[in-house]
């Protein structure tokens, strides 16, 4: 038996249980009170601490509650056997977060955002959208239970009919997988694939980072005047290949036709072996000539090719539903390897998006979007026409998509581009930026420059900066 003599403090505003609590407790981590003691009655303790019996039987139940004491019939309070926690164990170092290359506090602040993922806001349907969310809160709420970890059968069936119609896109509902962005698909497709996958440089980094995230090894291939080099992939060991058939990032060139089919033909060479993702990026948005089929239309639902898409450039990036179309050889081993998955977009959203489909609202918001994007994009290449001369600056990718590309005669080094944009308030890229190598240097120069959320009065002003920066990189460079 143990003789205690904790001091509690009556003046305190922590309860005098609580204190006995703490101060036991920290005792028995100690190692003071040792596995197996017996502790004092409650009668006995309380009187040497002058408080209440109930007192010490709540300290002495949290106690038991949490491990620290174990009650026995007419044997009172004992010490369980306690693991003390290790001291002076320092955790291994951290990898340190690389420095700022330009600290945000010496930045000024961005004034023209060309930031190829930008999209306008101003365009989201937000009365018909509000409406049709409101209808499903009131009258729909076995939403709030859980869903089919592919998403909502009724989305599904919609996407279905819409990519039939708009895209050439031959599949059954059942082929199709609702998820979280195009990232978070592409990141459960990973593990299913047969082997490295061609990725386009210049291309879209994500991808390939989620790819060998998931242990997929990327081969950086080529690009050309009609989108991946053949040449280039069938000199490779890539089992897989990832493309942007519609609109190329950020090149903006479209595979046309006969690429397309010796791309078809690449992958029937070794069934089963060999699949295409299509990365069907920006196709709603063409402005001047008439969309191809889908490379997954090409091939028909038992060809070799996986769809992807998303609703964040034509709806708002927030709203994260993607949607992925697999080829039926792929349904079995995705069934089997996620069929304990629970789905990750919110079924109010899916149904919402379903009726704002079957409805007719996309289709109609869509040709809204095209009139404004297209005004704007004829705007701000008005605008860089106006600020340039002809001879300075040559425009491309026009034709498709929310960014074009402006390619600078004798340009300054892209890295005093970088510099000046950031000192003008500018975001924008370059294309260099997205090459994936590291090595090629033909694209110096040539500045990407979204438009999705630029506002309208803003495009002339814009086209003025850019040529200031321009200058500025120029002179800098000049004086090195």
């Amino acid at each position: 038996m143990v003789h205690l003599t904790t001091a509690l403090d009556p003046a305190s505003a922590v309860p005098l249980y609580e204190q006995l609590y703490r101060s036991l407790a920290a005792e028995m981590r100690a190692g003071t009170l040792t596995a197996g003691t017996r502790m004092p009655g409650k009668r006995r303790l309380a009187a040497e601490l002058s408080v209440s019996v109930n007192t010490v039987d709540t300290a002495y139940q949290m106690l038991a509650a949490e491990g620290y004491l174990t009650a026995r019939e007419r044997s009172g309070f004992t010490v369980q056997e306690y693991l003390a926690l290790p001291q002076g164990v320092q955790p291994p170092a951290a990898h340190p977060a690389p420095p700022a290359e330009h600290p945000a506090e010496s930045a000024p602040p961005i004034q023209f955002d060309l930031s190829t993922r930008g999209v306008d806001p101003g365009l989201f349907p937000f009365r018909t959208w509000a409406r049709l969310q409101k209808e499903l809160l009131y009258s729909a709420p076995e939403l709030l239970t859980p869903g089919d970890a592919r998403g909502d059968a009724a989305l599904r069936q919609a996407l279905a009919g819409y990519l039939a119609e708009y895209r050439g896109v031959q599949c059954d509902p059942e082929q199709l997988v609702v998820g979280a962005g195009l990232e978070y698909l592409l990141g459960l497709l990973a593990p299913l694939l047969p082997g490295p996958a061609a990725v386009e440089t210049p291309g879209y980094p994500r991808a390939r980072q989620v790819l060998e995230n998931n242990g997929v090894p990327c081969r950086c291939l080529p690009v050309d005047a009609d989108g991946l080099s053949l040449t280039a992939l069938s000199a490779s060991d890539a089992a897989v290949c990832y493309v942007t058939p519609s609109h190329q990032f950020p090149t903006g060139v479209t595979m046309p036709a006969g690429r397309r089919a010796e791309l078809l033909h690449w992958a029937a060479r070794a069934p089963g072996r060999r699949y295409i993702i299509e990365d069907d990026y920006d196709s709603e948005f063409r402005f001047d000539t008439r969309p191809l089929p889908s490379l997954q239309g090409m091939a028909g639902a038992d060809g070799p090719v996986v769809y992807l898409s998303t609703c964040s450039r034509s709806l708002a990036p927030g709203i994260r539903i993607a949607y992925m179309v697999l080829p039926r050889q792929l349904l079995g081993a995705w069934q089997e390897k996620y069929r304990l998955y629970s789905g990750t977009v919110g079924r109010f959203e899916q149904q919402t998006l379903a009726r704002f489909i079957t409805g007719g609202y996309f289709t109609r918001h869509l040709a809204r979007e095209r009139t404004a994007y297209k005004a704007r994009r004829d705007a701000l290449a008005a605008a860089l026409r106006t600020s340039f001369a002809p001879e300075e600056l040559t425009l491309a990718g026009l034709h498709t998509g929310l960014h074009l590309l402006a390619q600078l005669k004798d340009p300054p080094p892209d890295a005093a581009l970088r510099a000046a944009a950031r000192q003008y308030g500018v975001r924008c890229s370059l294309l260099s930026d997205y090459d994936l190598t590291g090595t090629a240097h033909s694209a110096a120069g040539t500045l990407v420059l979204g438009y999705g959320s630029l506002p309208d009065a803003d495009c002339a002003a814009a086209g003025e900066r850019l040529k200031k920066l321009c200058t500025a990189a120029r002179e800098a460079s000049d004086t090195v």
